[in-house]
């Protein structure tokens, strides 16, 4: 599906986004035939490049990341539309030879920026922009998670609202560009037999998690500063919760379904001291096994000072406080150096309310969605054992996506950008949801500093801190892997 003809500018050019993961999404959507003749990709950095100095780079650093569908010749076509411009935030001739490259492109070319780019000069940016006109008209996409608590991150949007509408900005969280998310409005509101049974009066529990193998790699210094509660919990976490609880929306465009999402964040049970302390586990991976391989403990990693609290784990429970949902247990966990890397939803129902055949085990009736590294639905049930006598076995229904749709998967930052071009917000954060996020996370990162809190250790390859055991125990259930 083609977009109209844009001029996306991409500040980051040269950084470790733009190489892993937006220039090879572009390479895929250009495949699919999504660029127009006059579409241009102009890439701006400090580095100092012409076009083919820009290009020749591209090949070395980018095009190993292109995993999927790659042709030299394509490539080479590609390749064709990607300008770049030397280009320092703070200095007004590099706005005004940004503006005078744009201005030489077809002039209904839609203009995107897109901030790959610190936070540190986001402002810059946006001045520059508006001093020269450049936001009109525009769209800008700027990445998540925006500042570390709520004062910095209304202070960010205070900054794109002076010079941009709402309906300009596009705050991408790449986890809702996978199709596995969509999916799971697909799945309630497209099939009749799921609505009646997602309600309090049917769910023991739901389990949303989302694990991975790696440590922090070469991210250290940003993740020491950030840890598992900011860089998980309050976007990615919160928006699988979201899209899971939420209402369905009045019509299927992007603000009745922020409006709905909005909703489930405001209905969240808001945490009192003694909820952080008894129903939020923070943990940091200490040396192990991960991967079969030996790892280092978080502490002794490259960037990481010896006497961190930063948590690279964190599992907490949550309700919601509406009709639908209250007084059932969310539970929610990430961490690094888990036995493997997994994103999953997973819904326990009640057991019948009579066992007339036999005991019926913890978890037997069970949805699992799981997002990655593969869609899939599975539904678990119990069924009668081969024999003469009346024993229960565990079964499941699978639905693997791969076996029904032969079509390719895009990536999520393939999609959202997509989207950006396209100017669909459906799948981007609004305001009002951000910062209702970080009201809610806000009080955590309180008591943790007020505290003294220190993260439980766990050692790497494993599930995470006892504790996180004893958070779902308690309540009489188990962690899916357990089940």
């Amino acid at each position: 599906m083609k977009t109209s003809a844009f001029s996306l500018v991409m500040f980051g050019g040269t950084g470790d986004l733009a190489m892993r993961k937006l220039l090879p999404a572009l390479y895929q959507s250009f495949l699919d035939g999504a660029f127009e003749p006059a579409s241009r990709v102009i890439c701006a950095a400090r580095t100092v490049y012409d076009d083919a100095g820009y290009r020749a780079w591209m090949d070395e650093a980018v095009k190993p990341n292109v995993t999927d569908r790659f042709d030299e010749v394509r490539w080479q076509e590609f390749l064709q539309h990607v300008l770049y411009v030397p280009f320092n935030a703070t200095d007004d001739d590099a706005f005004e030879q940004l503006k005078a490259i744009l201005d030489a492109q077809e002039p209904n070319n839609q203009r995107v920026f897109y901030l790959a780019v610190a936070p540190s000069i986001f402002e810059l940016i946006c001045e520059g922009l508006a001093k020269h006109a450049l936001n009109q008209n525009a769209r800008i996409v700027v990445e998540k998670p925006l500042g570390h608590d709520l004062a910095s991150c209304i202070e960010i949007n205070d900054v794109f609202a002076k010079h941009f509408k709402e309906s300009q900005i596009f705050r991408i969280d790449h986890y809702l560009g996978k199709e596995s998310v969509q999916n799971l409005m697909a799945l309630r509101f497209g099939n009749s037999f799921f609505e009646p049974i997602l309600r309090r009066d049917y769910i023991a529990n739901v389990q949303i998690t989302i694990s991975e193998e790696l440590g922090v790699e070469r991210r250290a210094e940003f993740y020491d500063q950030t840890g598992a509660l900011r860089d998980m919990v309050q976007n990615h976490l919160l928006q699988l919760l979201c899209f899971v609880a939420m209402n369905a929306p009045a019509r299927m465009d992007a603000d009745s379904i922020r409006d709905e999402k909005l909703a489930v964040l405001r209905s969240l049970k808001p945490w009192t001291l003694e909820d952080i302390q008894n129903n939020v586990v923070r943990g940091q991976y200490t040396a192990g096994i991960s991967q079969g391989k030996p790892a280092q403990a978080y502490i002794a990693e490259t960037d990481v000072p010896t006497n961190s609290l930063t948590e690279t784990y964190v599992a907490l429970k949550t309700e919601i406080n509406n009709w639908r949902f209250a007084g059932v247990p969310f539970y929610l966990r990430t961490g690094k150096r888990m036995p493997k890397r997994m994103a999953e939803i997973v819904i326990v129902f009640k057991s019948v309310p009579y066992e007339l055949i036999g005991k019926m085990p913890a978890g037997s009736n069970r949805l699992v969605i799981e997002l990655q590294p593969e869609e899939s639905i599975r539904m678990y049930c119990l069924a009668k054992r081969p024999g003469n006598n009346m024993k229960l076995g565990a079964v499941h229904l699978d639905m693997d996506a791969d076996d029904f749709f032969p079509e390719r998967r895009m990536d999520g930052y393939e999609r959202l950008l997509l989207d950006a071009l396209r100017g669909d917000l459906s799948l981007f954060v609004r305001r009002d949801e951000q910062e209702q996020a970080w009201h809610w996370v806000e009080p955590i990162i309180d008591v943790w500093q007020e505290q003294n809190i220190v993260p439980k250790p766990y050692t790497s390859g494993t599930w995470g801190p006892p504790a996180a055991n004893a958070l779902v125990a308690r309540d009489g259930h188990n962690w899916h892997e357990e089940l």
